[in-house]
């Protein structure tokens, strides 16, 4: 049994954006139908949250030739620093460099279609909530 949208078309739900803005505010994810395309409108902090928490960043960080490096295992990103501080801030810029890249023309490879998770929790974060899932986030 498919999924009945909230809102049958686009019109509709243009129609009534400030109930589908409100409807999301209260925590509720609401439904439009495009095309045949059913979408999701919801609080971007609650995807965001979700992604902190099951997204993991599997960083490991050590120190080689008095530099520290911070690499993210099973996946190709490494960054080096002075300190962790450093290293995780530089880690941090090659993600947002990354993100960018992937959305302009990344996504369709095959090897960075699995990555569309990391891609919008680093698009939903600031730097803040960005370093703290470096250091404490995922699983």
């Amino acid at each position: 049994m498919p999924i009945t949208a909230d809102y049958g078309s686009f019109t509709d739900a243009r129609l009534h954006l400030k109930d589908v803005l409100d409807a999301t505010e209260q925590g509720r994810i609401v439904t439009v139908l495009r095309d045949a395309h059913l979408s999701a409108v919801m609080p971007a902090e609650k995807l965001r949250g979700y992604f902190h928490r099951t997204v993991s960043p599997r960083v490991k960080v050590y120190r080689e030739d008095g530099r520290t490096i911070a690499l993210m295992q099973d996946r190709p990103f490494v960054s080096e620093g002075e300190d962790i501080s450093g290293a995780l801030a530089d880690l941090a810029l090659s993600l947002r460099e990354y993100a960018d890249d992937w959305e302009d023309r990344l996504q369709g490879a095959p090897n960075h279609t699995a990555n569309w998770a990391l891609v919008q929790l680093i698009k939903l974060s600031d730097e803040d909530q960005l370093l703290d899932w470096l250091e404490c986030g995922g699983e």
